[in-house]
């Protein structure tokens, strides 16, 4: 009897299907500050710890990140370009791409990574202009 996959293409496929509570982060207030958030909007947001709610169905990914009372939704389908809104609440069009455990997207000169490091954590780094910002959550 032949097993339906191999732990190795298990591993590949996890799914990032889940809630997520932010838990830490790094250099949140420069690289907001270079995409041209508010100071306001940053000193608001920089102790509010988002929540990020991922369904994924296929190639087909919903995103919800709620932040205090900001809401981002973003969806889109593995390799389709999709219309996302930015940190900035700005809509432009990218293309999300799957390798293994991350999701890859470059939005007007923002590199986003989003990777499923384990089957309860998720670190997304974003980079603009040689700042790194470094968020960290953990499954609820």
């Amino acid at each position: 009897m032949k097993a339906s996959c191999s732990p190795s293409e298990s591993a590949i496929t996890m799914s990032f299907t889940g809630k997520y509570q932010l838990e830490s982060q790094e250099n949140f207030e420069p690289f907001m500050k270079a995409i041209g958030l508010p100071d306001e909007l940053i000193q608001k947001g920089k102790d509010i710890k988002s929540i990020s709610e991922i369904e994924e169905n296929g190639d087909n990914f919903k995103v919800t990140v709620t932040t205090g009372s900001k809401v981002l939704v973003n969806t889109f389908t593995i390799g389709q370009e999709s219309e996302l809104e930015t940190l900035t609440g700005e809509k432009v069009k990218g293309v999300v791409m799957r390798e293994g455990n991350k999701l890859k997207v470059s939005l007007k000169g923002i590199q986003s990574v989003t990777e499923l490091v384990d089957g309860n954590t998720i670190v997304n780094t974003m980079t603009v202009g040689g700042i790194v910002y470094k968020r960290i959550s953990k499954r609820m």
